[in-house]
């Protein structure tokens, strides 16, 4: 309780609110500066962020249900491929004699065909929604930079007054000559 009164008592001895200086408790002032930009970034950023996952949510979906109709031609051709694969065991058990290993070749390439055709489709299914997932986290990361961009820019217009931005011109119109005066 002590230390309570102490820190109030010790409020009394600090310079008043006109003067200028700095403060050297660099944990102090990063963890303030921290706060403020993730505040800012939170508040403004939270609408749009929501946005922008929703509408990829969606569009994601729609892949998704695009490659779950492309899964199921996928299957009907299978089932046509397995009718006619019937159909040419009965014709094989009409010829076995004569092309018994013909028809065996047709059976394999048959088969082949219709696995290749899956693995191409599950392949481009794969494919696009890792594409859109790379997208929606490009267009989320560029949304998010400039809504930071646009938050830092905000906070310095506003902080930056006319004097102050004077005598920072100045102050670098004075270094400006002075490297110019070096490198002559």
């Amino acid at each position: 309780m002590k230390n309570v009164t102490d820190s109030f008592v010790s409020l009394s001895h600090w310079p008043s609110a006109g003067s200028f200086g700095f403060n050297t408790d660099i944990l102090s002032t990063n963890l303030i500066n921290l706060s403020i930009v993730l505040g800012v970034l939170i508040f403004f950023g939270k609408g749009v962020l929501s946005d922008l996952l929703d509408n990829r949510k969606q569009r994601i979906l729609n892949t998704l249900r695009n490659s779950e109709e492309l899964r199921e031609g996928a299957i009907e051709q299978l089932e046509k491929a397995r009718a006619r694969l019937r159909k040419v065991e009965k014709e094989a058990d009409q010829f076995r004699v004569n092309g018994y290993a013909e028809i065996e070749r047709e059976k394999f390439n048959l088969i082949n065909s219709t696995y290749k055709t899956l693995e191409q489709l599950e392949n481009y299914k794969n494919e696009t929604i890792h594409f859109e997932q790379q997208r929606a986290i490009n267009q989320v990361r560029q949304r998010v930079f400039q809504q930071a961009l646009q938050g830092a820019l905000g906070t310095l217009n506003s902080c930056l007054t006319n004097e102050l931005h004077l005598h920072t011109i100045s102050a670098n119109i004075g270094m400006f000559g002075t490297m110019k005066e070096i490198m002559d």
